[in-house]
């Protein structure tokens, strides 16, 4: 499997399988509601890490969560609420559209007001190395003092001067230096530190938090999304390397931006759309399709003639599995290779996401899977190997489209049902985000519908609640 790395500018192998590996994602910043710019973020990259396990690969995720911030002092200051208020309730929102969307917690979602002293120490040791000054309370990374700096966005630091906004700030040696560490303002969360009450840069939160939870000092993959690039990516990677001396990560992915009716999304041209504005409207199934229906790298157009055409196209997998699940139980075992037109397909669709995770290309060959199952099924059965060829094919679409991709097709051949399983990740994520009362309240829901939920060190499972004598 190979991936396009943005600091090398090409497509790189990845180990083979089962290797270990560990990943991080730029989580969100939690000042308002997520938007459909995050949903397609956090649904590649979760689709992403379950194709790699598919392959055979462990992977550790860690996706962090952004919980102090100019953007968060700036809303409750709009807005009147205490930072606290805004924290928690958009945090909240958060889980709730993971939840709507369906989408896994990460293997860790660490927040950055819990790490500060990881990026406490951290300063310190750049610091003592020469790469930061302190300032007036704050404290300043050195970027001349990094002689890489501009690799990953491929620009020299004197044009970086001349091509890019810099924030004045009279306490900086040089225009380019950006904060680690930003003294207390009035009104402002702050904690303690060497350099007096304070918080973090941004730009630092990101490097502590993934090396820290990873446990390494050099990633096997950090994504987010093309905006990042320069300068949030291109800091983190200055801070970390100045202090480890070590590659901060070995490969780089980055997802293009998302439009609508070709425009920026923006709150002053009313286009901002919400997770749940989006929700309203459309099925998060057929949103997922549409994410998958372009690469993750290119920019995606978000309308509302192709989110009708992904509920067309979805409706039709869906109808073809329930035409298919009508078929009549094998009579004879059949497996993938003994069916020439699936054994095909399915190579292509895997040859497809093992190249730079291509879902519009394995999208389409899945939409050819579907036109010859159904040609298939039309001539009926020919000999003893059709009802095996039927299912086989059938378990094929669930396997990739709904296992790996997260695309509901709702006809399940054992299990949960779909609002089970909506259910059971549900609580998933509300023990992630420690809501107690909400875990309490799904698990009681699955238990009126005869469904048993325990923990373990493992996570939770399930079974079948047996009824009383």
């Amino acid at each position: 499997m190979e991936l396009y790395n943005s600091l090398t500018r090409k497509r790189e192998f990845l180990p083979d399988a089962p290797a270990s590996i560990s990943m991080y994602s730029c989580g969100v910043t939690v000042y308002d509601r997520c938007h459909i710019g995050h949903a397609r973020s956090l649904y590649t990259f979760d689709s992403l890490v379950k194709y790699l396990r598919y392959r055979g690969y462990v992977v550790r995720f860690v996706r962090n969560i952004t919980d102090v911030d100019d953007k968060i002092i700036a809303k409750a200051a709009a807005t009147g609420k205490t930072f606290d208020e805004v924290v928690r309730e958009n945090i909240s929102f958060y889980y709730r559209d993971l939840e709507a969307l369906a989408i896994s917690p990460a293997d860790c979602e660490p927040r950055a007001t819990e790490n500060i002293p990881l990026m406490i120490a951290h300063i310190e040791g750049l610091l003592r190395a020469g790469h930061a000054y302190a300032a007036g309370g704050d404290v300043y990374f050195r970027v001349r003092s990094f002689a890489d700096y501009g690799k990953l966005s491929g620009q020299s630091v004197d044009r970086m001067l001349e091509g890019v906004r810099i924030e004045n700030d009279a306490k900086k040696e040089d225009p380019l230096d950006f904060v680690l560490w930003k003294g207390a303002r009035t009104g402002e969360p702050a904690w303690p530190s060497p350099w007096g009450e304070g918080r973090p840069g941004w730009h630092i939160e990101c490097s502590c938090m993934s090396m820290h939870h990873l446990q390494t000092e050099t990633l096997d993959i950090h994504a987010g999304g093309r905006d990042l690039i320069f300068p949030h990516h291109e800091n983190e990677i200055a801070q970390s390397e100045a202090l480890t001396g070590k590659p901060f990560a070995r490969m780089w992915l980055h997802h293009g931006l998302l439009t609508i009716n070709g425009q920026k999304m923006s709150k002053s041209l009313g286009n901002f759309i919400t997770v749940e504005d989006a929700l309203s409207r459309y099925s998060r199934d057929a949103l997922k399709l549409f994410f998958l229906s372009t690469h993750y790298a290119s920019s995606i157009d978000y309308s509302a003639g192709k989110l009708e055409d992904m509920e067309k196209g979805l409706a039709r997998f869906r109808s073809l599995l329930v035409r298919a699940d009508q078929c009549p139980p094998p009579r004879i075992p059949v497996r993938v290779g003994d069916v020439e037109f699936l054994l095909e397909a399915r190579e292509k669709i895997i040859a497809a996401l093992d190249e730079d995770f291509n879902t519009a290309a394995a999208l389409g060959h899945l939409f050819d899977l579907m036109a010859a199952l159904n040609r298939f099924m039309d001539e009926g059965r020919q000999d003893d190997y059709y009802e095996g060829s039927v299912h086989a094919t059938a378990a094929v679409f669930r396997e990739i489209l709904q296992d790996v991709l997260g695309v509901a097709l709702e006809s399940r051949p054992c299990g949960l049902s779909a609002e089970d399983q909506k259910l059971f990740d549900a609580r998933a994520l509300a023990r992630q985000a420690k809501d107690w009362k909400r875990s309490d309240e799904l698990r009681e829901a699955l238990r009126a519908r005869g469904i048993l939920v325990e923990d373990g060190k493992s996570g939770q499972s399930w079974k079948p609640l047996k009824e009383k004598a």
